[in-house]
Formats: structure tokens, C-alpha cells, sequence
């Protein structure tokens, strides 16, 4: 049996274990850890030791484009924007902040509500970037939703918004801004062309699930005010200042809103910018409990090093192992003989918009980062006007609206639903049965409207 088969099967009955957590009820990043250490241990004893090539072994660890370091350090790279956006998050959290937004959506109608979420989620979220928003947005609805059960709904629906959202935007999804930095795409296009069809993809499946949600929200009048502190509950309220919440909430929202603009100004990785914005509120914090650190034990519970312990550190873990388990079929060329099983499939004029639809599905179950990295290897930047392979041609753009919205129709098919997933525990198969219908209505809507834009323009 080929060694390429044996790591396929390792991946597919370790994705089955994480889909099937509640079920076998073992946490999702015990199997993530696993499959990923497996499957690159079978890679390089079929490949290095048991032929003893130390050259292929060097090749396999070290190598410049495919080597384990360099998917780790990649994978790293999302991890630490993930950790510093989440203890941003926490420490807003509890400072009170998000009260300052909350407090203005007076609303208990369940239907208003999440038109009034899912839209928000959506300009933040190419504002911002798809994860960094789904992980404020699921704080604010914990404050909003206290019925958990509601909650799931609206958590469910962040991440098609989110997605939805950062998909038109050059820095508001990270598939888009691979093909934004690698040249194949341009600002003003892919705003102008995918911005419509992003804004179907969350409009479908909204309208259908508004006729689903009858009534008010609950009212638990008894935990209504113990999970003032931070998300999690279960602590005694800390008194926070008016000023002081409004000082840290405004300092943590603006470090999120820096990012982009940090990567613009400096060209470093995101975590560069986030990592600045968590040492900027954490200096803060510290300088402002500092001065009444014996008021009520607040600088106790409101220390980042307080809230870190709070930060979901296995969902963190598990985001670690499933991108180097896809990092080893990239590197072993699965993803790229199926990127070139496609195209040779479907290479009749439609070819295009089928490779898009497929490739956005199968990103809901591997990650969209290195499928889209693989089409870009497979195809070369054309120079021939009007190719669909050009700057701006019609493959790149397809590409960055499926990759971007096709991994809502899985929990575990984007960033965005990974880090939901993780804050909100949300069942994987729950979210196959009452979501995932919902999301490729809005997939397939809106790919319906970018294909109509295109045959209305030509």
C-alpha cells in the first residue's frame, strides 16, 4: 500500500473523530494532534529513513516551499493572531466592554436581532478580517443570548456572515489576501465584483432563517447579571468604572482595527499588528489597575495574566494539528493532483466555475489556505487579455469568493467556524443538520449572481 493512501486514511478517520466529538467524547484536539504527527511520520519514514536518505529527510523538515518548518511557521503565524485576538477579546470581555454596544441593541425580537447581528458581523468582517470579528461578535451575543440553545443559532449564523463578509475584502479573509498579495487579484476589483455576490450569500440563507425564529428572546432573570466579569460565568461581578470600561473597550477595538492597517503600512504578518495591539491594552490595563490595586481584588481578576488562563487554549491546539495534517497532503502533492484532476475534468468553457464550486466545498473540509495555494501554483499569472487566468480574470476572482464562503457550509471549514466551534462548543453534527443546508443555499446563491454578473459584462 502506498504511503499516500495510509496518511489519506489516517486523515479522513481523524477528521471522523473530530466530527464525531460529543458522540466518542474525546476532545477535538486530541485526534487533531495525533493525525498530524502520523501523518507526517509516515511521510518521512516512507520518504527518508527507511531508504536512509538524509538528503529527502533535510527536504521533508527543511524545505523552502513544502518542509514541515515552513508549514509550521505558517500555521504558527495564524495561531498567534488567534491567542492575541482571543485575550483582546477576554480582556474587553471582562472590563465590561462590550456593555457599551450592547446596551444599545435594546431589541428582544428574535428576527430583528439577527439581521441586526449577521449585517454588523459582515462590514466588520471586512473591516477587520472573518476570525478576529466571529470572535468579537460571539462575545457581544453571550451577553445578548443568554438561552444557549438561541445562542447557537445566532453563533451559526455569525460564521456565514463572517465569511460572507471577509471574502470581498483584500484583508478581510485570508485566501483573498493571498491572491491580493500574490498579484492576481487587485483592491478595487475584487471589491467591486465580489461584493454583491458575498452580500447574497448572506442574504439567502438570513431570509429563510428569519421565518424560522418566532418570538422574543428568553430572559433569564437569575443569571441575567453573574456573567458580568467575562463569557465563561461563574465568577463574582467585578465592579469596572465607566471610564475605564470605555478606555479599554475603545483601545481594544481600535487595536483590532489597526491590524490592517499595520500590514499595510509595514507589509509584516497580521500577528505582527495584533501582537502590538495585545502589548498596547495589556500596558494599559496594568498602568490602570496598578494605581487601585487593592480596590476589591479587581487588578486580581482583571490582570491579562488573570484572563489568559481563560483563553481557549485546546480549540488553539487543535487548529495547530488539523493545518499541518493538511500541510502534510500539501507537501506529499495530494492537493495538487486533485487540483489537476479537476482541471483536466472540466476543462470545456464552464471548467472555471466548476473547479470554483468544488474547490469551495472541499475547503469546507480541508483547509481553504493551501487549496488555494495550490491553484495558484497550477496556474501561472497570464498576460493574455481577457484569459481568466490574467490579473483580475475570472478564475482568481471565482476562487476568492468560493474559498472564502464555501467553508460555511462545516463548522470546521474555516477560521471563523473553528474559533465559534471553540468559544461556544458548538456540536459538529449539529451544525450539519440545522446550518450547513443554509450555508450552501447562500454558496451556491451567490456564486449564481457572480456567474450572472460575468455573462451580463461579456
Amino acid at each position: 500500500m502506498s504511503y499516500e493512501i495510509v496518511v489519506i486514511i489516517i486523515f479522513v478517520l481523524g477528521y471522523l473523530a473530530i466530527a464525531l466529538e460529543h458522540n466518542i467524547k474525546v476532545d477535538k484536539a486530541a485526534p487533531a494532534l495525533l493525525i498530524a504527527v502520523l501523518c507526517w511520520t509516515v511521510y518521512i519514514v516512507s520518504e527518508g529513513i527507511l531508504p536512509h536518505d538524509e538528503s529527502m529527510i533535510h527536504k521533508i523538515v527543511h524545505g523552502h516551499d513544502q518542509g514541515l518548518l515552513t508549514h509550521l511557521a505558517e500555521t504558527s503565524q495564524i495561531l498567534f493572531f488567534l491567542l492575541c485576538a482571543m485575550t483582546i477579546v477576554e480582556v474587553i470581555d471582562a472590563h465590561q466592554g462590550f456593555e457599551v454596544i450592547t446596551k444599545r441593541i435594546t431589541t428582544k425580537d428574535k428576527r430583528k436581532l439577527i439581521w441586526i447581528i449577521c449585517w454588523v458581523t459582515f462590514f466588520l468582517s471586512a473591516a477587520l478580517d472573518n476570525l478576529a470579528t466571529t470572535i468579537v461578535m460571539v462575545s457581544m451575543l453571550r451577553k445578548l443570548v443568554k438561552d444557549k440553545n438561541d445562542r447557537l443559532i445566532y453563533v451559526s449564523m455569525v460564521v456565514i456572515a463572517a465569511n460572507a463578509g471577509g471574502a470581498w475584502s483584500p484583508i478581510g479573509d485570508v485566501t483573498t489576501t493571498m491572491l491580493w498579495i500574490g498579484g492576481q487579484v487587485t483592491t478595487t476589483n475584487i471589491i467591486s465584483k465580489l461584493m454583491l455576490p458575498s452580500i447574497i450569500c448572506l442574504f439567502a440563507p438570513l431570509t429563510i432563517i428569519t421565518f424560522m425564529l418566532k418570538g422574543d428572546l428568553k430572559v433569564d432573570e437569575n443569571s441575567a447579571d453573574l456573567d458580568t466579569t467575562h463569557g465563561h460565568g461563574g465568577h463574582a461581578p467585578v465592579k469596572v468604572r465607566e471610564t475605564d470600561r470605555n478606555l479599554v473597550f475603545g483601545i481594544g477595538l481600535a487595536g483590532l482595527l489597526f491590524v490592517p492597517i499595520f500590514k499595510t503600512i509595514t507589509h509584516l504578518p497580521p500577528f505582527m499588528g495584533m501582537s502590538f495591539s495585545l502589548g498596547i491594552i495589556w500596558l494599559t490595563t496594568e498602568i490602570l489597575h496598578n494605581r487601585k490595586k487593592a480596590e476589591e481584588g479587581a487588578h486580581g481578576k482583571l490582570s491579562v495574566v488573570a484572563i489568559l488562563e481563560r483563553v481557549d487554549v485546546p480549540s488553539v491546539l487543535f487548529f495547530f494539528g488539523i493545518l499541518l495534517a493538511v500541510g502534510c497532503l500539501q507537501s506529499m502533492g495530494t492537493l495538487n493532483k486533485l487540483a489537476a484532476f479537476l482541471d483536466t475534468t472540466f476543462s470545456g468553457d464552464g471548467g472555471v466555475y466548476i473547479i470554483g464550486l468544488i474547490l469551495g466545498l472541499l475547503s469546507a473540509i480541508v483547509d481553504n489556505v493551501p487549496l488555494v495555494a495550490a491553484g495558484m501554483g497550477m496556474y501561472d499569472i497570464s498576460t493574455v487579455a481577457g484569459s481568466p487566468y490574467a490579473v483580475d480574470g475570472v478564475f482568481w476572482e471565482f476562487i476568492a469568493y468560493c474559498a472564502g464562503t464555501g467553508g460555511s457550509t462545516l463548522i470546521i471549514g474555516s477560521a471563523a467556524g473553528v474559533a465559534a466551534m471553540g468559544m461556544e462548543h458548538i456540536n459538529f453534527m449539529w451544525y450539519l443538520k440545522k446550518i450547513a443546508w443554509l450555508a450552501l443555499i447562500g454558496y451556491i446563491a451567490g456564486a449564481a449572481v457572480f456567474m450572472a454578473m460575468q455573462l451580463f459584462l461579456h
